[in-house]
Order: structure tokens, then sequence, then C-alpha cells
């Protein structure tokens, strides 16, 4: 198990209207490390914009970091996004970690927005190329295939240096090539503790005289005193969310049950490698704040607990 960087929880924000400030002010006071938040254009489910939202959030928020999760970059001109990042950063007091998918699950999304399904890949690639570049130089001339800059700037820089956290996620190991040539961190999802293992190898193969990078899980969950319930919740809510019955890999994907079983679960993870969890709530609407309420006094003290006590016994002489 990799006893290096320190762990830090968020959660997801997954109010898309006006409550969206208490909701950003909630997790703030319970002490979560970050909030994040994913986004389409259009989806099977009313969903947000993450620079949007973030904002929103940056704005009645002092300490928590603000992460999307992820921003479906090829559906964005690269320039637009490196300027709304170092945007986000700059009026968060340099709070925000660009988390990064290439999406597809929805093809209309993209024909709507007129970039073809099929180049999603290869324009995220070129446009993380291009964002690094601008958020880290005052002028950048780039000359891709999908993007084309004479002396551009975006003034001003992002407030965190040397750039924001470019997190990685995907499945897939053309994500994994993504992630150890553009990413500092990795953050895949539907995944379990033993792929994101296996992953972190292969993404340390070809990372080369890159420095580690950190590695995350994305992590649906329920978590209630009634386990049955709790796996009712989440079959019905990703059900609704994906158009797909995972009660076959909930044991494998999920973090679904009571706090005791979530917080073994979750360790699984973190003994594969995972810094950085992300809690995304598989459950009812009116179920999502006592579902917070659990995991930040229940999970996430006994994981935490459960850490320091195996870190010191491997520590004693």
């Amino acid at each position: 198990m990799n006893s290096g960087t320190a762990l830090s929880f968020g959660t997801l924000l997954s109010v898309v209207d006006s409550n969206i400030g208490d909701a950003s002010r909630r997790i703030e006071d319970q002490g979560w490390d970050f909030l994040t938040t994913g986004e389409h254009v259009s989806f099977n489910i009313p969903i947000a914009n993450a620079f949007v939202s973030l904002a929103a959030a940056a704005a009645v928020t002092t300490r928590v970091e603000l992460m999307s999760s992820v921003t479906l970059l090829p559906l964005y001109p690269a320039t637009l996004a490196a300027k709304l990042g170092a945007a986000l950063d700059n009026v968060s007091g340099g709070r925000f970690v660009l988390g990064v998918g290439v999406g597809g699950e929805n093809p209309r999304e993209f024909e709507a927005c007129g970039v073809p399904v099929s180049q999603r890949g290869a324009r995220t690639d070129e446009a993380l190329d291009i964002i690094r570049r601008l958020w880290t130089s005052q002028q950048v001339t780039y000359t891709g295939k999908y993007a084309e800059l004479v002396d551009v700037s975006i003034r001003p820089a992002p407030v965190r240096k040397p750039s924001p956290p470019i997190w990685i996620a995907g499945r897939r190991e053309v994500a994994m090539r993504r992630a150890a040539r553009f990413g500092d961190g990795w953050i895949p999802y539907m995944y379990s503790a033993r792929m994101l293992g296996e992953s972190l190898d292969v993404i340390a193969a070809q990372r080369g005289d890159l420095p580690p990078i950190e590695a995350g899980a994305y992590l649906w969950s329920c978590v209630h005193e009634d386990a049955s319930l709790a796996f009712d919740y989440a079959m019905t809510a990703l059900a609704k969310t994906y158009r797909q019955d995972f009660a076959a890999r909930a044991d494998s994907y999920l973090v679904v049950g009571d706090p005791d079983h979530c917080a073994k679960r979750v360790l699984e993870y973190v003994r594969a490698g995972a810094r950085r969890i992300i809690f995304a709530h598989a459950c009812p609407p009116h179920y999502v704040d006592a579902q917070l309420e659990l995991l930040a006094t229940r999970v996430v003290p006994a994981v935490r607990a459960e850490l320091a006590s195996i870190l010191s016994a491997t520590s004693e002489p």
C-alpha cells in the first residue's frame, strides 16, 4: 500500500438550482476537503455545467477545493476551456482542480455541439496540451489539428502555480495513456480496487521522467443503516442515470451498504493506491443530506482511523 500522499475526501455537488450556495456551504462546513461536480450538455437526468456550478460554489466558500468531475473537454474549444479554468481559479483564490473526460456515452450531445464523437479522444489530447501551455506561458503560438493559436494570452494566469492540477478520468487503456502523458492525477470510475491498482502499474510504466501520478477513485455510493435499502436506492438511481442495471456489479464497483461495510469498501481502494476519494450520490435526492452526514461522521472517520492504525503498525520496529 502506498503510504505517500495524504488522503483527501470529496463529495459530489448534485444541486443544479438556486440552492447550490446552501449546499456548497454545508459541504465546506462538514469538513470535506473538496467538492466536485460533473457535467453534460444533454443527458438522461438534469445535470449541471461544471464551470458554472463551481463558480457559484466559489462565491460562498473559502477553503474547500473545487473540482470538475469531469469537464467534457472535447465539447469546448481548447482556448475557451483554458480561459474558463483560469478565471475559476482566480475567483476561487487558487482552489480549482480540472478533471477531464472524453464522454461519448451520449453521442447526441456531441452531434448537438457540432463535434464528431469519433474525434473526442484526439480533441481532448490536443486541448490538454494547449491548456497547459496557456496556463503556464504569457503568450502561446500553436498549430494543431483542431486549433491554431498565434500569440494568444488568456491573462490573468491561474493563481495556483505552476498551474491548477489536471486529473484524467476514464476506464480504458487509452485513458491511462492520456493520464500518463498529461495528468497530475488519475481518477477512474466504475472500477474495482483491483482494476485501480493494475491501472496505476500501466500508467507508471508509461510515465517516463514525469513525477509519479496521484491516484483517486470516483465511487458511486449509498450508505444507510439499512443495507438492503441502500442497495435499492443505488440500483434505482444508477438505472436512471446510466439506463443500465448495476446489480451484478455492485460488489465490485460501488460503495453501497451500512457505514461499516462502506468504510471497508473505501479502504480497498485506499490500499490499491487511491488518495483522492470522491463520493457520488447513488440515492434519491431526498436522501442526499442524510447520506452526506453518514459519510462525513461515520465512513470517512473510520477510513482515516483504520489507515492510521495500519501505517502505525507497519512503522513499528
